[in-house]
């Protein structure tokens, strides 16, 4: 028998897949759970709550009927929920960049070290943020009062007749509130990003016959483009939430402002005083899809204003 030479053949190669790991459901599991019950779960049911209204026969509750786009077509529509968006859409407009223009001047007045009492001018300034807004619309609205607080004073001194808690003064108020409570927040995430900046560059600058103007200019308002497009996605959300200001001032302001005086004021409103929880989801949808567009518009326009 003679010895017959085969032709090599390779070896197969088979890849094993790797073992499914399930352990890490673990961690993101309970999360996930709650994320769904708190947040998924009321989204979808206030979706579903939009197509549909109540069913009355004789006056009473026969369950809901579906009406499709009905309540979206209604709703935009509706002059008291045109009213409230133009509202806070000045109110963000003219509050927001002063409100950012205060936090962004404290931040750098902070951080050139040249503040006396620096850590006790940050905790005061910081401080409102730990007061809850209805605490501090109280408190603003009696310093507010014409007959019993300091404006009041002031009237009676100064012979001024200035009032709050009219139609041409009471979003002036209600922005002061805001304000107040929220510069220190801005100003710490700020004055933050400023602390990471490298010595190293402003000794560079310095070297370079750079003045405190040139500094800030070309070095600290730069690293601070990405932190200023947080705040103000952040002031956006927060100004088109507006609701505790105008909802604990409302007995205080003589019936000035109105059931529709914001979105969220008027979607409350519909929901627990109207009775109509459907015409109420459906204000929510459109105004959380409005807060989503007008924030990721401003988002990709300081994405490319970075960029340049």
């Amino acid at each position: 028998m003679s010895d017959t030479v085969t032709p090599f053949s390779p070896a197969k190669i088979t890849l094993r897949r790797p073992k499914r790991d399930w352990r890490g459901w673990i961690f993101v599991g309970p999360f996930m759970f709650f994320f769904t019950i708190v947040f998924i779960a009321p989204l979808l049911y206030a979706i579903y709550l939009s197509f549909f209204e109540p069913k009355m026969v004789w006056g009473k509750s026969q369950g809901e009927q579906f009406i499709g786009f009905e309540n979206y077509i209604t709703l935009f529509q509706d002059p008291n929920f045109w009213s409230g968006v133009r509202g806070v859409g000045l109110f963000l407009l003219i509050q927001v960049p002063i409100m950012l223009g205060i936090s962004l001047f404290l931040a750098l007045a902070l951080d050139s070290g040249r503040l006396w009492g620096a850590k006790f001018f940050r905790i005061s300034v910081f401080l409102p943020y730990a007061i809850p807004a209805v605490v501090a619309t109280l408190m603003w609205g009696f310093l507010y009062g014409t007959r019993y607080g300091v404006v009041g004073s002031l009237n009676t001194t100064f012979g001024t007749s200035i009032d709050f808690f009219t139609h041409d003064l009471i979003w002036v108020g209600i922005g002061n509130i805001v304000t107040w409570c929220y510069i220190g927040y801005n100003m710490l995430i700020l004055y933050s990003t400023l602390k990471t900046i490298p010595e190293s560059l402003y000794e560079a600058a310095i070297i370079d016959g750079a003045n405190e103007f040139d500094i800030v200019r070309a070095i600290k308002l730069p690293a601070l483009r990405g932190s200023l497009m947080i705040t103000v996605i952040f002031s956006i959300i927060g100004s088109f939430q507006l609701f505790n200001e105008p909802n604990v001032m409302q007995q205080m302001s003589n019936n000035v402002i109105t059931t529709y005086f914001t979105p969220n004021f008027y979607a409350f409103h519909l929901a627990f005083e109207a009775h109509s929880p459907n015409y109420s989801a459906t204000l929510a949808i459109v105004m959380g899809l409005i807060t989503v567009v007008v924030a990721y518009v401003v988002q990709l326009w300081g994405a490319r204003g970075g960029q340049k």
